[in-house]
This record gives C-alpha cells, structure tokens and sequence, in this order.
C-alpha cells in the first residue's frame, strides 16, 4: 500500500517556490527599451517608436536635471514632456550617410506602465549607412539594455546595446 503525499506539505514547498523565486527576481530590476525604427521612402523619413519604461523616465529626468516629473500620471505637465524629449534627444543619435540628423518629437502614449513615444528623422536622402548611438538610459543604470528592430534597405534588422556597446550600423549591401 503506497503512502499518499500530504496536501499541506504540498502547499507548503509550492509557496516556499513561490517565495524563493518571487524574492529572487526582485533582487534585479530588468532595464530594457524598445526601439523600432523604420523607413519610409515615399516620406523621406525614419519612423521611430521607443518603448520606455515610465519609472525609468522619470528617473532619468531627475538624475540629470534634478526635476521631479510625473510623466505617465495624470498630473503630467507639457513641460515635463518636453523635458523628457530633450533627454531623448541628447542620448539617441540619428547620423545617415555620415550626416547627424535630428530627430523631432511627433506624440507619446502610455501603454500600462510604458511610455511609447513617436519620433521622426526628416528629409532623409537615400539611405546607404545608417547610426544610431543609443545612450537612453545607460547614463542611469549600467544594466540598461536598449533594442533596436529596424527596418532598412527592405531588410529586418536587430542589434543589441548597452553601456559599453552604444552604436548600431546598418548598411545598405
């Protein structure tokens, strides 16, 4: 006659997992943005759409400008907006066939706790090289990881960055 196994020892292992794994993950936030950028040639522009963490955001303004900001909450300010695509632009660097092109915020929305914030790069000739430097973030916390998914040269292309690793190049073969 076999033993059955007793359901609160059961219970007990599954919520000590529960707990261990829960306490584990907590140790480390995950830093990640997500960037999609895109051409589109009969406008002449790069799309770009960043996926950024709203606490990150609001983190980020104040380490470097010393500001509180409520981005994502209904108490945020255009001022705050405007603030936050000042950091954007200072840390995401557009150069296309060796030229630096400036990017111009289009809109934002929030997504759950993601800002999803639209940018442009206008009158773009044709692409043959295109840089993107990525420093969103990495200036804060040195475990961000920024992930770029472009479209370019009727390809798909990916590339990684992070602190040490802050450019992407993409060339038209």
């Amino acid at each position: 006659m076999s033993k059955k196994p007793n359901p609160s020892s059961y219970i007990g292992f599954v919520a000590a997992l529960i707990l261990v794994l829960c306490s584990a993950f907590g140790l480390h936030k995950f830093y990640m943005g997500i960037y999609q950028v895109e051409y589109a040639p009969a406008k002449k522009r790069l799309q770009i759409a960043m996926r950024l963490f709203v606490d990150d955001c609001n983190t980020a303004l104040y380490q470097n400008y010393h500001q509180k900001t409520k981005l994502g909450d209904k108490q945020e300010t255009a001022a705050e907006v405007n603030l936050l695509t000042t950091y954007i632009q200072a840390h995401f660097k557009v150069v296309v066939n060796g030229k630096l092109h400036p990017i111009q915020f289009k809109r934002k929305e929030l997504d759950n706790n993601v800002l999803v914030c639209y940018y442009t790069c206008d009158e773009l000739p044709k692409l043959n090289r295109v840089v993107i430097e990525n420093t969103v973030f990495t200036d804060v916390f040195s475990e961000q990881q920024n992930m770029i998914q472009a479209q370019l040269f009727g390809k798909k292309q990916s590339a990684l960055l992070t602190q040490s690793a802050n450019q992407a190049v993409f060339v038209n073969d």
